[in-house]
């Protein structure tokens, strides 16, 4: 599989996403630091929230083949800047959490996400495992076996 680091403002669902792309069951979480598992990084939130965020995702994108930036679709604003993606030279998909929320704007929220300079967008519930199997099949490498497959 390709490492894939999770990058978004806290409560955005990195941790219970990672979570359901390791099939563990949800709890909630707390990031206080980087964790690292086999192919996923989970960052604390606080990186999007303050003006650090350019240059940790710069540093730490470096650990992972894929950049993978997160905004809930509950969102009423973007942290995100235009064109942050040109900060790192992997690839930088978006993923949009929290798509079934009774105020999800899910377009909004992957019209954002465009303008950061993803062109690659996933639209996940981490708890109904809705979307989780598309995106782990985006990150299967030939040869690697998914879970459902053993």
């Amino acid at each position: 599989m390709k490492k894939i680091i999770l990058m978004g403002r806290s409560e955005s669902g990195k941790t219970t996403l990672t979570q359901a792309l390791k099939g563990e069951h949800i709890k909630y979480h707390k990031t206080q630091y980087v964790n690292y598992f086999d192919v996923i990084i989970d960052t604390p939130g606080e990186y999007i929230q303050t003006k650090q965020l350019g240059y940790a995702l710069a540093l730490y994108a470096y650990e992972a083949d894929i950049v993978g930036l997160l905004l809930a679709a509950t969102e009423p604003y973007s942290l995100y800047p235009p064109n942050i993606t040109c900060m790192v030279n992997r690839e930088v998909i978006g993923i949009v959490t929290k798509i079934n929320e009774k105020n999800a704007d899910v377009g909004r929220a992957e019209r954002w996400l465009r303008l950061t300079g993803c062109r690659k967008i996933f639209f996940v519930d981490s708890k109904k495992q809705e979307g989780v199997p598309e995106l782990l099949e985006y990150l299967r490498e030939e040869g690697d076996r998914m879970p459902w497959e053993v």
